[in-house]
């Protein structure tokens, strides 16, 4: 029981750095996958500009399937630190059974349009059959073998939940290492590996995904002790699964907005394919960015709801400040990074036709970075403190009703080459400023109605 004392008794600031820092390098490392795959298929000797353009297009379901996997991990990271805090085992079981029973219930869904929706999913977005074959062949592989991703996302929130952050950043090590060892071995053809060009992309970033998963199994198996585990914990229970999805399912629409907006963006730049795929390598390099708020994220919703679940309205308020402080200070680092170093990433994708669109987009959108980071933060406040509705309001304003508005207006002004496009760009930091004020908003709501009224 010692982590879950720590959760308990150790001083928020002290733990927020413990938890937050594997965490943060879990996530960083969960969008190296994209980012790598990039990097190599952007310097194939053949066809490396379809390639690209190709992982742009299927980038968005890639995206779902994680949002799918990570937000009920976030319900039941948040839900079961809640249950600990309460001291309820049973329940804790219960939780985390139904959690992997849901797993299941996801894998079965992207194994089924693995097989039969990929093509026209990507044919949706082009009309280059070179393009169509090459994301058809890499959404397939990810598709069909996305057991990986999805368990990995439930193992690793059921380690967070308990305080052990530090064995999920394990298993993500490990998987990010072998990717990066398979890629250039699978897409180039080395050794007795054939040539494999796109698919050998898909298939290191799902191998690297599954060795992930098995690995978190084995630390959930071991290590958490706090309750226990077994078929039986996974029987469906619907007001099991529905708690975890009360708080998880926000995490999962903001997840699976963020698809949404990246395929409505590449319909809207579907004029321009160098912007489009400009666009697509910028948000890997965004992802980057951001994911280290998400990883600090999966400090703060933990340590709130544990508090919460105690009742300790101290420890709420600490939370809520060391979060946001740590939060704002991390996307000023990433701003500096890619304001001061785009050549470099442009270099590193091999960007091509693509790369004055490419380093345009990062200068103006990466000014957004600290107000999407705090609206981050903001969201695993509101997730650790019930706050569904909250989380889910600031989900649709930054990735859907302001943001594709926006978008559209601008790209009617646009006309060809590089300044026009800009234009799009400043859609961005616009959205995610106004998100921001409202975000502030529901923070002193929720605060006022839930946290004041502690004991």
């Amino acid at each position: 029981m010692a982590e879950s004392n720590k959760m308990r008794e150790m001083s928020v600031n002290k733990l927020m750095v413990q938890m937050g820092i594997p965490m943060i390098l879990s996530m960083a490392l969960q969008a190296v996958y994209n980012i790598v795959d990039s990097a190599f298929v952007g310097n194939m000797k053949v066809g490396s500009e379809a390639a690209l353009n190709a992982l742009t297009l299927v980038f968005p379901v890639q995206m779902l399937m994680v949002a799918v996997g990570i937000g009920t991990g976030v319900g039941t990271n948040a839900l079961l630190a809640m249950t600990l805090g309460q001291r309820d085992v049973k329940k804790a079981a219960r939780v985390a059974g139904n959690s992997l029973f849901l797993g299941g219930i996801i894998y079965v869904v992207c194994l089924l349009f693995g097989i039969f929706g990929v093509k026209a999913y990507i044919s949706s977005q082009t009309v280059d059959p070179e393009v169509i074959s090459m994301g058809t062949t890499y959404l397939r592989i990810c598709c069909v073998l996305s057991f990986g991703i999805i368990f990995f996302s439930l193992f690793e929130k059921l380690l967070q939940a308990t305080g052990r952050s530090l064995y999920s950043t394990i298993g993500q090590v490990t998987g990010a290492v072998i990717n990066i060892i398979l890629d250039p071995i699978m897409i180039y053809g080395i050794g007795p590996v054939p040539e494999m060009g796109v698919a050998g992309a898909a298939y290191a970033t799902v191998i690297g995904q599954i060795v992930s998963a098995g690995l978190l199994l084995v630390f959930h198996l071991k290590l958490n002790k706090e309750f226990e585990h077994g078929i039986k914990h996974m029987k469906p229970s619907a007001r099991t699964m529905k708690e975890i999805y009360s708080i998880g399912l926000p995490a999962i629409i903001a997840q699976a907005l963020m698809s949404i907006m990246v395929y409505a963006m590449n319909l809207i730049l579907k004029f321009n394919p160098s912007a489009q795929t400009a666009y697509g390598l910028f948000y890997k390099v965004q992802q980057f960015v951001l994911f280290l708020a998400f990883g600090l994220r999966d400090a703060i919703t933990p340590i709130i709801a544990f508090a919460y679940g105690m009742g300790s309205k101290k420890r709420i308020k600490d939370g809520i400040r060391y979060g946001l402080i740590y939060t704002i200070a991390l996307m000023i680092l990433g701003v500096l990074i890619t304001e001061i170093f785009p050549n470099a990433f442009a270099s590193l994708f091999n960007a091509g036709q693509s790369r004055e669109y490419f380093i345009g987009a990062m200068r103006i959108i990466s000014i957004s970075f600290v107000f999407a980071g705090i609206n981050v933060a903001y969201q695993g406040i509101y997730q650790a403190l019930n706050g569904g509705l909250e989380s889910l309001i600031i989900s649709l304003l930054r990735q859907l009703v302001i943001i594709l508005p926006l978008a559209a207006i601008f790209s009617a002004f646009v006309r060809n080459g590089q300044m026009g496009v800009s234009l799009i760009w400043w859609a961005f930091p616009i959205t995610e400023f106004v998100s921001c004020l409202a975000g502030y908003v529901f923070l002193k709501k929720i605060q006022r109605n839930k946290v004041e009224k502690l004991g």
